[in-house]
């Protein structure tokens, strides 16, 4: 159909004369409203980006002669952000001599990986990147169903908290209704101090 007719059929039923396929010989082209398609299309987008889930990839950086509390505190975060469903990647840092002791990097890292395995599997090995050696901790759980377990458990920690602390004021209630309060001694000049000293 000529393009002038086929804008003439758009005008007549008030739609636009949308190109579909300008590649086309002779390129196709459709009648419809353009803006109700391109509220549909955002609509469908926004959809999608909803349902996307990111994966957010945290970092803990280690040196291969750590101390072994320093090690307990950075295994407590690498714990923390596998329960919140994110990756970890785990970085050793070799400085001067280290770098020719590669092994006490990996044994590390194998240490490490061995100590969350019940929350993280390794994604992937450890592998030498010039004076580092990096791998990577991907968690058991997706991250909505660790959303969903870490409200879960602050749920019922905020349960226990307040009635603990209910428990907490009927006891002090109790104990003000047993009876008065023993007043407080009215506190005069220190007795430590040396009598001949005047204030």
């Amino acid at each position: 159909m000529p393009t002038d007719q086929a804008l003439k059929l758009a005008q007549e039923a008030d739609l636009d004369l949308v190109e579909i396929a300008p590649q086309g010989k002779p390129p196709v082209c459709k009648l419809m409203d353009y803006g109700k398609f391109k509220y549909e299309n955002a609509q469908k987008a926004r959809e999608a980006r909803r349902n996307q889930t990111n994966v957010i990839i945290k970092e803990m950086k280690l040196r291969p002669k750590i101390d072994a509390h320093d090690y307990e505190t950075k295994k407590g975060h690498v714990v923390r952000f596998l329960r919140a469903g994110d990756k970890v990647k785990i970085t050793i840092m070799f400085r001067g001599r280290e770098q020719h002791r590669p092994e006490l990097g990996f044994r590390l890292l194998q240490r490490l990986a061995e100590d969350v395995s019940e929350l993280g599997f390794v994604e992937s090995s450890p592998k030498q990147d010039g004076r580092n050696m990096i791998m990577v901790l991907g968690p058991h759980k997706k991250k909505a169903d660790a959303k969903v377990d870490m409200k879960a458990e602050k749920e019922t920690r905020a349960a226990e908290r307040a009635a603990l602390e209910a428990e907490e004021r009927a006891e002090r209630d109790a104990a003000h209704a047993a009876g008065p309060v023993a007043q407080k001694k009215e506190r005069g000049r220190s007795e430590n101090l040396d009598p001949e000293i005047e204030a």
